[in-house]
């Protein structure tokens, strides 16, 4: 389990976040609701260990703390973070991406197991492990990022905004692919533009606001949320 208990951050003058608060099991998704601006991505910066939080703020995995750990302890810990603008390294095939995921101590040793369970989750990339990233596709680098986080055993996967600027049909692949690792026990907090899409997979959702948590609920109380409808899913509420 995931908990996250009153993280704080600011830039400068400006907070961030204020207090937020929230928690992923293994084996759940998560999604984080929340207009452009509202902390999404500073948040998920913040668990992974690349934002600092004011003092007080605290974030455990499995009862252990990872507040003001270094990113790569965090990795080390079972949380991995998917970027927002995928972060993958164009200039290295598939391959050694997906062999640079597996650089943490916690996944050595298991390597080719996972990396046969990442191939079957995304089959583009067995097709072309030898081809270099930069010249795939938008979705098929989303792919290869999703995939290196995946080498590094989490027990908990972050992603910012894994749709943004693909097409449709690969949003479908993606989130399809989500829901498999989900099934795998994993836990998922996920940052997502599409809101409807990511409320059909999601478990559980929070509601993200000028830095502070405004409404939580199961996925399906959220849909049916006639404020939620209104500021996310373009829709009022049909009662």
């Amino acid at each position: 389990m995931l908990e996250i208990r009153d993280i704080a951050v600011h830039y400068g003058r400006h907070q961030a976040l204020d207090k937020v608060a929230l928690d992923v099991a293994k084996g759940e998704i998560v999604v984080i609701l929340g207009a452009n601006g509202a902390g999404k991505s500073t948040l998920l910066k913040t668990v992974a260990g690349l934002q600092a939080a004011v003092h007080g703020s605290t974030v455990t995995l499995d009862d252990h703390r990872l507040d003001g750990l270094p990113p790569h302890k965090v990795v080390e810990a079972g949380l991995a973070l998917v970027p927002e603008g995928r972060g993958v390294f164009g200039e290295l095939t598939v391959a050694e991406n997906l062999a640079m995921g597996a650089y943490a101590q916690r996944a050595r040793g298991d390597e080719a197991r996972r990396l046969a369970q990442v191939l079957a989750l995304f089959p583009k990339l067995a097709e072309r492990r030898g081809q270099m990233v930069r010249t795939m596709s938008g979705g098929e680098q989303q792919m290869v990022a999703i995939g290196r986080a995946l080498m590094s055993a989490p027990d908990i996967l972050m992603l910012d905004e894994p749709s943004l600027g693909l097409s449709p049909l690969v949003c479908g692949e993606l989130f399809d692919a989500l829901e498999k690792v989900r099934d795998t026990g994993v836990g998922i907090l996920l940052v997502e533009q599409n809101a409807r899409r990511s409320l059909e997979m999601a478990d559980r959702g929070y509601l993200l606001e000028n830095g502070r948590i405004v409404g939580q609920g199961t996925a399906a109380a959220l849909r049916d949320d006639e404020n939620v409808r209104r500021a996310y899913l373009g829709a009022a509420s049909a009662h």
